[in-house]
């Protein structure tokens, strides 16, 4: 079954992604066949994964267009053994270009369609910002993964991140869950982390990972060599948290096939 996990925060500088593309790299490294989309006219998860955003042939651009298929639009990432649906800013075109058009909210489900099942997961990189491209990650999604710093700013913006999943769930997609909270950039001597961090767990509960990105030189360093930090510095405190995390999410998989059968 495939899995396709939007990555999303209206925030910008959580670490979305950062989370995306090491978590894409960290699933990869177990053996899963993983897709990572970027919807982002930043481009950045594109580059992060050591692909230039201005050379790409099409973008998920083009897909939302209809100008082009997702097969046509997905390469390789140079490391890390998983697919890349390249994005920049041509994005915001068709940001505009949606507004004018009926079912725009479905595109990227739509495009997705012939090609999901040849992935375990699909992660989406979200802009920061509610707009129409997050609108279509969320519908294409069966989950959303929220990475959030511990500070006091981010509860605040995650009320209005849970609306929209709701409004979301409500209008045309039911599947649609929050998949879990990461904790990201955290430095455990900073006591309001740790204050954010139990509001958090006592307000979620199991929804909140329990692994804790902290804050790492390494990690952060990574993206403007164009790689996954795993290809990076593989012992580094950052790579050691996404492979944990990509260790908790596919234990969370197998619980949720146990249910099902």
């Amino acid at each position: 079954m495939t899995r396709i996990i939007a990555i999303a925060n209206q925030k910008g500088g959580v670490g979305k992604t950062t989370t995306c593309v090491n978590l894409a790299a960290s699933l990869a490294a177990t053996q899963r066949r993983v897709l990572l989309i970027d919807t982002d006219p930043q481009g950045n998860a594109t580059m992060g994964c050591g692909i230039n955003k201005a050379e790409v042939e099409n973008s998920t651009c083009d897909v939302l267009l209809g100008d082009a298929t997702a097969a046509e639009t997905i390469v390789s990432a140079p490391e890390g053994n998983f697919a890349v649906m390249p994005g920049n800013e041509d994005l915001t075109l068709a940001e505009v270009r949606l507004l004018q058009e009926i079912g725009r909210e479905m595109k990227l489900r739509k495009a997705l369609a012939p090609v999901a099942g040849l992935y375990d997961f699909i992660l989406i990189d979200c802009p920061p910002s509610i707009n129409m491209l997050t609108v279509n990650a969320l519908t294409a999604a069966d989950g959303v993964l929220i990475p959030m710093q511990c500070e006091y700013y981010a509860l605040e913006g995650l009320s209005s991140l849970l609306n929209t999943i709701e409004q979301v769930r409500d209008s045309v997609n039911p599947k649609l869950e929050v998949y879990g909270l990461l904790r990201t950039m955290v430095d455990p001597r900073i006591n309001l982390s740790n204050e954010v961090s139990d509001q958090l767990v006592s307000h979620f509960r199991d929804k909140v990972f329990r692994t804790v990105v902290p804050r790492n030189v390494r990690l952060a360093e990574a993206p403007s060599f164009g790689r996954p930090v795993l290809y990076h510095d593989r012992n580094s405190r950052g790579a050691l948290a996404y492979l944990a995390l990509a260790g908790e999410v596919l234990r969370r998989e197998d619980e949720r096939q146990a249910v099902v059968h």
